[in-house]
């Protein structure tokens, strides 16, 4: 069998499987407020975030042709087939790594560390697309920073709407209304998580001249939206416990808000084609919330670990991947 046609189905593979993993690893992100309040039943909020990650995967392309070009360039990165399997490997090592511990630490992240540090094992420093690689690391920075203030601001306008309201009958209707903001960041979720996969099958049928440009297959969409859906119906039941209960004690009107936050600052980087993280979102959306209710009632050194866990990624994905780079190109 012919090696670059062998190293081509190992990626594919490889590229779904890291979807599918990073579908069980962040079901979290979009229904771990709405299964901490009861506002959904377990089984029913995965069903609900299942569905809703799969339409949202259908619906944009854009993320997945900034991944794609962004961060390398695949018409002429050297030795492409084993920079992108590498890369695959260290994400899915560390994505497993995370998930086991039940840190919500990111996929994009991940990915992203270890394409870069994969290509320059391969080339060099020069092997990045500087001014792609950065605007990538901008989106990841800003993202979290902006969902902690949003989530502040949008509880805070919650607080002076609702304060004179009974707080029982608040929390009963802001339960049903979770539902709805569930269902809302499972479809953004989807919008944006799923298009990295997307864009490393994409990046590799370039690489190996299956490809003449960087407009993503409809198969190669819609496998990656099915992997993501698959994946999140198995659930992240340990990240599901950081986010939605150490973190903060979260009320419906809490949960409200920062699904609501969340939904809209990832959806915003889908509609201009970055990609971001939506854990970091997520997560800072509840501390922004959290902190608006009540600083003391914060889990801070929960926060603290998943700060740590979210810079430590990037570097270490990175020297993993190039690890990995060697370990594939002596073999191969």
């Amino acid at each position: 069998m012919d090696v670059v046609f062998l190293v081509t189905v190992l990626i594919v593979i490889g590229a779904l499987a890291f979807d599918f993993i990073n579908g069980f690893h962040d079901t979290a992100n979009a229904i771990a407020t709405s299964v901490s309040t009861k506002a959904l039943k377990p089984r029913h909020a995965i069903l609900l975030a299942a569905i809703m990650n799969f339409v949202g995967a259908m619906t944009f392309t854009g993320v997945a042709k900034t991944i794609t070009k962004d961060i390398v360039d695949p018409f002429t990165l050297e030795n492409g087939s084993l920079v992108i399997l590498a890369a695959l490997i260290a994400a899915i090592f560390w994505n497993l790594l995370t998930w086991y511990y039940g840190i919500p630490s990111s996929s994009s992240h991940a990915i992203i560390g270890s394409i870069a540090g994969a290509a320059i094992a391969a080339s060099g420093f020069s092997a990045l697309n500087y001014n792609g690689f950065l605007k990538i690391l901008q989106a990841l920075i800003i993202s979290p920073l902006l969902a902690f203030a949003v989530g502040f601001l949008v509880y805070s306008i919650f607080k002076v709407l609702f304060r004179n309201n009974n707080l029982t009958k608040t929390n009963k209707n802001f339960r049903y209304f979770q539902v709805a903001t569930a269902a809302l960041q499972s479809f953004t979720h989807g919008t944006n998580d799923a298009q990295k996969a997307m864009g490393i099958i994409t990046m590799a049928l370039i690489a190996n001249n299956y490809l003449t440009t960087n407009d993503i297959p409809f198969w190669v969409q819609f496998s990656c939206a099915l992997a993501m859906g698959l994946g999140t119906s198995v659930g992240g039941w340990k990240i599901i416990k950081t986010v939605g209960g150490n973190i903060m004690k979260i009320r419906p009107v809490n949960g409200v808000a920062a699904d609501l936050t969340g939904a809209m600052i990832i959806f915003g980087a889908t509609y201009i084609h970055l990609p971001v993280s939506t854990t970091h979102v997520i997560s800072s959306s509840i501390l922004g919330v959290g902190t608006a209710h009540r600083v003391k009632g914060v889990k801070w050194t929960t926060a603290q670990r998943m700060i740590i866990t979210w810079v430590i990624t990037l570097p270490i994905s990175a020297t993993v991947a190039a690890i990995s780079y060697f370990i594939l190109n002596a073999i191969l």
